[in-house]
């Protein structure tokens, strides 16, 4: 297998694996914010109240930005889109909303596994998103020693 096959082999598989897991994670916050959360949410202060539904929003948002960059990638690797088209600005990941350290505290131990998690993900699709705007010459020192082993065999 040629060096840029096993490129594209593992990109398919990363976006696979990051795409079962925003899909597993939103699964998981929409059982939890209608059904538990909704009981959680109840008990709370009132002002705390409407912080905790805005943090369901914030959550809800991440994991579709996520979900969308995520299968502009797929489409790309079948061939249903240009890698060009995909640095689009309409096709980049959309900015995460930020949540509140102090409101986090707040809200039910899941609520914040939830926030967290939705947080995490966006961070690390992030990092990718980044890197594919990046040019050629600015190739990762990992890549670089990749592509000498795989050059020496």
């Amino acid at each position: 297998m040629t060096q840029a096959g096993h490129e594209l082999r593992m990109q398919r598989r990363l976006t696979d694996t990051l795409y079962s897991e925003a899909m597993l994670l939103a699964d998981e916050a929409r059982a939890y914010f209608d059904e538990v959360g909704r009981m959680e949410r109840e008990a709370l202060d009132p002002l705390i109240r409407v912080s905790f539904s805005c943090e369901s929003l914030k959550v809800t948002t991440r994991l579709m930005h996520i979900i969308a960059w995520l299968l502009t990638q797929r489409a790309v690797q079948t061939g249903e889109l240009r890698a060009s088209d995909a640095l689009d600005p309409m096709r980049r990941l959309g900015d995460a909303p930020v949540t509140d350290d102090i409101l986090l505290d707040l809200l039910p131990a899941r609520a914040r596994g939830l926030i967290e998690s939705s947080a995490d993900l966006h961070r690390r699709v992030a990092l990718l998103d980044t890197a594919q705007g990046m040019p050629e010459t600015i190739a990762s020192p990992a890549l670089s020693l990749q592509r000498r082993i795989a050059g020496a065999f």
